[in-house]
Parts: C-alpha cells; sequence; structure tokens
C-alpha cells in the first residue's frame, strides 16, 4: 500500500508520498508525458499514480485494501489523476472525479490538492467516488480512511510527521525499520518483489511555483531531485 502525508496550512499544501508497487512492474519518472501535466508513468497501463499540472492542482491515487493490480473488465486506476488534472483546481477536480462511475474501476483511495484546499477520495467498486476535504494540519492516508490510526503504519508515523517540519520529511519517508506491516519505506524480500520504489516530496505554496521533487528508487538509497522544472 503506497502512503501519501499531507499538510495543509496557511502558506500552502504541503506532500510527501512513497509509491508501493511489484519491483517488476516497469515505470518512468515525472516528465510531462501528458500536456500541461507532469508526473511518473506506469508503463504498463500508461498513467500515473502522482502527478501535478500547469494551474498547480496534485492528483494521487492509490489501491484500497486488497486490490493490488490490475483486475479483468477494470480501467486502470492510473488515468483517475490524468482526469482530475484536466481542472485549474483542487475543488473542481474532486467534483470531476464525483461524477465517475466507481465501478469502472477496482477499488481506490485519491487525494488531490492546491495551494488552499485538499480532498480524500474514495471509490469502492460501485456507484459514485465520494469526496471528503482534508482539514488543516497534518493527515495521513494509506490503503483505508484518513488518520485510521487502527492502521499500524499510521499510528506510527502519522504522529512523527505532525511534529516534524517540512523539510525532514523526506529523512521520514526513507524509515524502514519496525514490523512490516508499520513500515513506511518498505524493503522488498527480492528484487522483483513487493516494496516501496519511489517517492515523491511536492509543496504547492499559495501565490508561489510547486516545487516538485522525486527519489527514483527506495528513498533510503535514491536523492531526492528536481523534476518539471
Amino acid at each position: 500500500m503506497c502512503s501519501i502525508i499531507l499538510r495543509l496550512a496557511p502558506e500552502g499544501v504541503f506532500i510527501a508520498a512513497n509509491r508501493d508497487e511489484m519491483g517488476s512492474r516497469p515505470w518512468e519518472p515525472p516528465a510531462e508525458y501528458w500536456p500541461g501535466i507532469c508526473g511518473g508513468r506506469d508503463t504498463l497501463a500508461g498513467g500515473t499514480w502522482l502527478a501535478v499540472n500547469r494551474a498547480g492542482v496534485a492528483a494521487a491515487v492509490l489501491n484500497r485494501e486488497g486490490t493490488l493490480g490490475p483486475a479483468p473488465g477494470k480501467r486502470s486506476r492510473g488515468e483517475l489523476p490524468l482526469l482530475a488534472l484536466r481542472e485549474a483546481s483542487a475543488a473542481h477536480a474532486a467534483a470531476a472525479i464525483t461524477g465517475l462511475d466507481a465501478g469502472q474501476y477496482r477499488a481506490f483511495n485519491m487525494v488531490l490538492a492546491d495551494a488552499g484546499a485538499a480532498y480524500f477520495m474514495r471509490g469502492l467498486g460501485a456507484g459514485r467516488p465520494e469526496a471528503l476535504p482534508l482539514p488543516q494540519g497534518v493527515s495521513m492516508i494509506t490503503s483505508g480512511e484518513p488518520n485510521d490510526i487502527t492502521m499500524p503504519r499510521i499510528a506510527r508515523h502519522l504522529p512523527r510527521f505532525a511534529a516534524a517540519p517540512v523539510a525532514e520529511w523526506g529523512a521520514l519517508l526513507a524509515d524502514s525499520s519496525g514490523e512490516r506491516a508499520a513500515q513506511l519505506n518498505i524493503l522488498p524480500p527480492d528484487p522483483g518483489g513487493f516494496g516501496t520504489v519511489s517517492a515523491t516530496l511536492l509543496a504547492l505554496p499559495g501565490g508561489g511555483v510547486p516545487a516538485h521533487h522525486f527519489a527514483a528508487g527506495p528513498p533510503h538509497l535514491a536523492p531526492f531531485v528536481p523534476v518539471c522544472r
């Protein structure tokens, strides 16, 4: 399960994210593969797990518990951020996603944000996706509900991110200590196994230019470098 930590503050929105995936699934680091949208590209299905557009709107998609990988007859969840990023604000992106048929996709979570607002989206495989505004402060989303402290990863790491300045978030993403259920940076059992394959730091400042940094590997090994300038 991937992890997203988001701070909504008067000065903007700040995001830290680890992508967890099978190491054998091919992908490409962030670039403008789609006009006006910069993000990593999933080579298998052609979509993205996290991207930002020229209007400063960010969109990320995560699997719900027990839904790793594609399923016959379902559309790729990687197209959802691209659909959201046709919009010029997080609010309009949330409205666009809630207008979709959630039954076309395996269950998903999404995070949509701009410099002034952030939304948690849930799609449960039927009906319409739902939108929940995220509150001021720090929230953490994995494969379930936001800030659900019954999930070991959230219980362990949410307080740490809430207490740390944003400048230290990259180091926190690299933490692979503890039991596997609570690990934020998951070390795979073998090169092609499931684990953390990349990480992102994204700042959406009010009145400023987004800053997008990407680690093209597990964040304890790969440095964060600026992308999509």
